[in-house]
């Protein structure tokens, strides 16, 4: 893995920054390391495949149109538009603070994928999406208390194998982690009522207003 990427583009990095991403790639390798004599670690490197395509961002963006074209039950609008605007936040979020902050990914995520676009590593992208899509589901729009430790077992998994199959520093995840909470904290601040959800997919729609019914 590379030591840091604090020197690219010839930018000058305060030197505590230099010290806390030199520190974070170092304890990254070591826990990378050690994960191959953790089976349960193991096990998550094997399925780190798996685990990013269930929390792509355009996988995620695809599949929730989908689920908003397929699935036309009102119950359903007010959660399928906030969840819509929630992922196109996280993206943009994501995007910006990675064109910013410029950090490289590790080395052998650069040397798989030399043509990959998202050179960038901080903050992790699965990492944010997981935790808002988890805080989503259990503080603003619960969903049953038994599908709660299969999320967060989802949301744990996501951010760890992201360090394991070295995508990612630990520090790249934290702060996705983190990220990802405080997008859920928006969400919860503008979530659009029932009546507006209504009116937005209505607009986005074939349907027309006839005598307050919706017809297609």
């Amino acid at each position: 893995m590379s030591v840091i990427g604090e020197t690219q583009d010839k930018r000058k990095v305060p030197t505590m920054l230099q010290k806390i991403l030199r520190y974070d790639s170092q304890v990254t390798k070591k826990f990378v390391d050690m994960s191959h004599n953790i089976t349960a670690l193991r096990s998550l490197r094997i399925h780190s495949k798996f685990l990013e395509v269930s929390c792509h961002g355009i996988v995620w963006l695809a599949g929730w149109l989908s689920f908003i074209w397929l699935f036309n039950n009102k119950e359903l609008y007010q959660l399928q538009v906030n969840v819509l605007i929630a992922l196109l936040l996280d993206i943009i979020v994501i995007a910006v603070l990675k064109a910013f902050v410029r950090r490289r990914r590790p080395i052998p995520m650069n040397k798989l994928l030399p043509g990959n676009p998202d050179k960038y590593s901080f903050p992790s992208g699965h990492s944010s999406r997981a935790a808002m899509i988890a805080f989503i589901l259990i503080c603003i729009d619960p969903i049953s208390f038994i599908f709660y430790p299969p999320l967060l077992a989802w949301v744990g998994a996501v951010a760890l194998s992201r360090v394991l199959s070295e995508r990612h520093y630990l520090l790249d995840v934290f702060g996705g982690l983190g990220i990802g909470v405080l997008e859920g904290l928006f969400m919860s601040l503008i979530w659009f009522s029932q009546s507006t959800a209504i009116s937005i997919i209505s607009s986005l729609s074939d349907e027309k207003k006839d005598g307050g019914e919706y017809h297609v």
